[in-house]
């Protein structure tokens, strides 16, 4: 535990022996839920990006270890986190529904070939991956998370992937040094951005493209031209197994993980620091002001009895705040379900708006041409352009969550320092489930005998009428003008049968287009209500507590002030000179942690 923890949680046990003291068992769970979370040294870092970009080569060579499965095709389905341990350890996992997920031992040989159709499963949906290994690195509180690709055909995980970041500390994107970054890239990017503020480009693979320096300074401008502002860091992964193998330190150097380790540092440890030290301060303060309330009424009490008048008016005072506090509370829980119903329809349109578009603008490509011919190209365009429609629908809902807390929080002002709730729901046990891909399309291509036999009916009539025509001028049955009628009703014959197809095609492209749109809305449309369910709970425990915390607040001090006002003489003194004491100590926790935003300001 290094220093600055040792003091925020020195800070915090002293917050909670005065709350102890005062009788405040609410307070003092406060203030120990906030210790728990300063000693929590975890943080998780997601690797995600597209497929086959070396992400689980990536994750290996950070380790030293051989944890994440590696190879050409999509070698991981499922989310796989890797966490620091005494001896090596794995367990998949498993859904089930009602109850707590099911957790199964996976032997070490078997690791690296874990999909969702694992025997291990017996059937059941697997979550996730949970590794844990003894390493140096994870040892500090790292944990790390390898995600499945969200590129490629189908983009079946990018919505899954995206709501895990929320609760990241950091998020590495990772693109392999063979080509620029695509528009799907930057959108995805600018996504998790949204999400993160810790964000990071690896570009992999630098050792084996020797041009990856273009690529960087390619990959650099096409995020200024998108507004983008990460960090971008060349890395190698094969380098790095090599230089720790050899113990070379320049070729480690060259493997970019030192600048990897530097943003770590500074963007995730130190941001870390930060956001504890802000955490901390505003639940010492919160907790001292609610403390300072009560010794203050009884103090005030206890020195002055003799001014009645002036200790009625201040129980009347303390009685029109406690009435006041729950006209309040009438009004945060409205605030609260007009804002959650409100957000469930601006969230579920906004879906159905950016689907609709999309599926009109393909309805359109289908109408300018054979969508038999270009429909892999077609479908995996339309599933791209989808899932950045649910990134996007994701990442503003997000943000109105947090506005909602916000807002909901501004009818706690008056009672003091008003935290807003942790709405990071990334839970790894409920990620956004892919949806199917897009059905299979006719491609509308036609054999030679197939056309041969259009043909033919459609010349048989041409061939049959001309020919029994020009019988009455004495011409046979076969003769130049019935050929030339029959070939030409036959092309025509052709022509026609070619465009009811490729009519019959469009239709059918349109009606898989609309169902997979429909399926997409569906699936999605049931994880937002779910998530904003979530985020109803989170945001009503969380104020309620707070509404309680107030409330009690006012009834201790208007206690303490009638029991002051009927106190013996001889308990006076020692009362005064308690409280006086009380209330100095938690005017010293309250500058202290003042002093922990204002040193961080400076």
């Amino acid at each position: 535990m290094d220093g600055h923890t040792t003091e925020l949680a020195e800070l915090l046990s002293r917050t909670a022996k005065v709350a102890t003291s005062a009788g405040r068992s609410d307070l003092v769970d406060r203030v120990e839920a906030a210790r728990m979370r300063v000693l929590d040294p975890r943080r998780r870092i997601i690797v995600v990006g597209p497929l086959k970009q070396g992400k689980s080569q990536f994750v290996n060579s950070l380790l030293n270890l051989t944890v994440c499965s590696v190879g050409d095709d999509e070698t991981t389905a499922i989310p796989t986190v890797v966490s620091n341990a005494e001896s090596f350890s794995a367990q998949l996992v498993l859904a089930d529904p009602g109850s707590e997920p099911i957790r199964v031992d996976v032997p070490p040989d078997e690791v690296t070939t874990v999909t969702p159709a694992s025997p291990r499963a017996q059937g059941r949906e697997v979550l996730r991956l949970d590794i844990g290994v003894p390493s140096p690195l994870l040892a500090d509180g790292l944990v790390l998370v390898d995600t499945p690709g969200v590129g490629g055909h189908g983009n079946p995980h990018a919505a899954g992937t995206l709501g895990l970041i929320p609760s990241a500390d950091a998020v590495l994107v990772v693109s392999d040094a063979s080509r620029e970054f695509t528009e799907p890239e930057l959108s995805f990017l600018r996504q998790v951005q949204g999400l993160c503020p810790a964000v990071a480009v690896l570009i992999t693979k630098i050792d084996l493209y020797p041009h990856w320096r273009q690529i960087v300074e390619a990959n650099r401008g096409h995020l200024e031209r998108a507004g983008i502002d990460v960090q971008m860091l060349p890395v190698s992964s094969l380098l790095r197994s090599h230089a720790l193998r050899l113990n070379d330190e320049e070729l480690n150097a060259e493997s970019g993980f030192q600048q990897l380790y530097a943003f770590l540092r500074d963007e995730v440890v130190a941001r870390a620091d930060v956001l504890a030290r802000a955490s901390v301060s505003l639940d010492v303060r919160s907790v001292t002001e609610h403390l300072s309330l009560s010794f203050g009424s009884e103090l005030a009490a206890l020195k002055d009895p003799e001014r009645a008048a002036a200790a009625v008016a201040g129980l009347q005072r303390a009685k029109s705040a406690a009435e006041e506090l729950h006209k309040r509370s009438s009004q945060w829980q409205q605030t609260l379900g007009d804002g959650i119903a409100d957000l469930a329809s601006d969230i579920d349109h906004d879906l159905r708006d950016r689907l609709r578009r999309v599926t009109r603008e393909a309805e359109e490509t289908v109408d300018e041409g054979d969508p038999g011919k270009d429909w892999p190209q077609l479908g995996e365009w339309l599933e791209e352009q989808i899932a950045a429609s649910v990134g996007d629908n994701f990442v503003w809902a997000h943000e109105r969550a947090l506005w909602l807390s916000e807002l909901v929080a501004e009818h706690f002002a008056s009672s003091g320092a008003a935290a807003l709730p942790d709405l990071d729901l990334g839970d790894l046990d409920n990620v956004l489930e892919p949806v199917s891909s897009l059905a299979e399309l006719e491609s509308g291509r036609v054999g030679i005998t197939q056309k041969v036999l259009v043909g033919m009916r459609g010349s048989y009539g041409g061939v049959l009428m001309f020919g029994l025509i020009t019988t009455f001028v004495g011409l046979s049955l076969l003769n130049p003008i019935s050929i030339g009628a029959g070939v030409l009703l036959g092309t025509k014959a052709y022509k026609e049968d070619k465009e009811n197809r490729v009519k019959a095609r469009r239709s059918e492209a349109k009606m898989a287009i609309r169902r997979f749109t429909d399926d997409v809305s569906f699936q999605v449309g049931k994880e937002s209500k779910d998530r904003l369910r979530q985020i109803q709970r989170v945001l009503r425990d969380h104020f309620t507590s707070i509404a309680e915390q107030t409330l009690r607040s006012l009834n201790e001090s208007l206690r303490s002030a009638q029991e002051a006002a009927a106190a013996d003489n001889t308990d006076r003194a020692s009362r005064i000179a308690q409280l006086e004491n009380d209330l100095r100590v938690a005017s010293e926790l309250n500058a202290r942690a003042r002093a922990l935003v204002e040193d961080e300001a400076v």
